[in-house]
């Protein structure tokens, strides 16, 4: 089984740049799924991007195209989120997940993932 560390949250400024990091142990990385989910206060678990054990895929939520990028690097174990032009609409506690079946489907769904960090707090000041 995997355990999942996110870090990289913090505060910024309207516009600024956060980059997420979430590091994978006990398990064999490149063997799942992965994804990024935010929470914000007194909302819904929503589903931010996504990205396939190779990493030659990768997915994300409308409002997340063209400022976030996932990737990964299956060498480090470990799982990335650059956040750029970040909004207030953008603070959320940020959480990694990881899927563990074969197929790598409904990547949007928090319920396909087994494995979830306990999350990293990014709060977008205006």
């Amino acid at each position: 089984q995997v355990q999942l560390v996110e870090s990289g949250g913090g505060l910024v400024q309207t516009g600024g740049s956060l980059r997420l990091s979430c590091a994978a142990s006990g398990g064999t990385f490149r063997n799942y799924g992965m994804g990024w989910f935010r929470q914000a206060l007194g909302k819904e678990r929503e589903f931010v991007a996504a990205i396939t054990r190779s990493g030659g895929a990768t997915y994300y939520a409308d409002s997340m195209k063209g400022r976030f990028t996932i990737s990964r690097d299956n060498a480090k174990n470990t799982e990335y989120l650059q956040m750029n032009s970040l909004k207030p609409e953008d603070t959320a506690v940020y959480y990694c997940a990881a899927d563990s079946a074969p197929w790598f489907t409904n990547i949007r769904v928090k319920e396909t993932y087994d494995y979830w960090g306990q999350g990293t707090q990014v709060t977008v000041s205006s």
